[in-house]
């Protein structure tokens, strides 16, 4: 991996090193995905993407939570014309356009853009205290990174509908 990392550890591991693996790593805040923590993202899945001995990357957090969403203090006073001007969640889909096989290891919470985080994900292997929701509702607001749209696909219409409208949570 070589490169430093503010918000993450990122290390190639497995018998032949050909595992690449992403751990989230802003423990007091249970992992909220921050602007500097997806840009350290985005640049660690670069530079696995064009790892000829990386076949395959996982992602994870701790055992507390995985991701606990978007980091709401960073985006609490932004509005709308600032977040669409600046382009504020630009980054956040380089997990779903990478070529090699992501696997997002949870445990804990995946709430929120950490959920939408998941799904990105090619594969998501759950531990016993996973648990998956788009909260956003609570807070007077929608998933904002296509979570409404892959949690459909994830878990069907009316769960997702459920989990949407209502904050409700759902484990592995």
């Amino acid at each position: 991996a070589g490169a430093q990392f503010q918000y993450l550890t990122v290390q190639k591991t497995g018998t032949q090193q050909n595992v690449g693996l992403i751990q989230l790593n802003r423990p007091q805040s249970l992992n909220a995905l921050c602007e500097g923590l997806m840009e350290d993202l985005r640049r660690a899945l670069e530079a696995m993407e064009n790892d000829p001995q990386v076949g395959a990357i996982v992602i994870t957090g701790s055992q507390k939570a995985f991701a606990a969403g978007a980091d709401i203090k960073e985006m609490q006073n932004k509005g709308f014309q600032e977040c669409y001007s600046s382009g504020f969640l630009s980054g956040w889909d380089k997990v779903s356009t990478v070529r090699k096989p992501i696997i997002a290891a949870v445990n804990g919470y995946a709430l929120g853009g950490g959920c939408e985080l998941a799904m990105m994900c090619d594969i998501i292997y759950a531990g016993e205290k996973a648990q998956f929701g788009q909260p956003e509702i609570l807070l007077g607001t929608i998933p904002g990174a296509g979570g409404t749209q892959r949690l459909t696909r994830a878990v069907g219409k009316s769960l997702a509908m459920e989990m949407v409208l209502t904050g409700d949570r759902i484990s592995a």
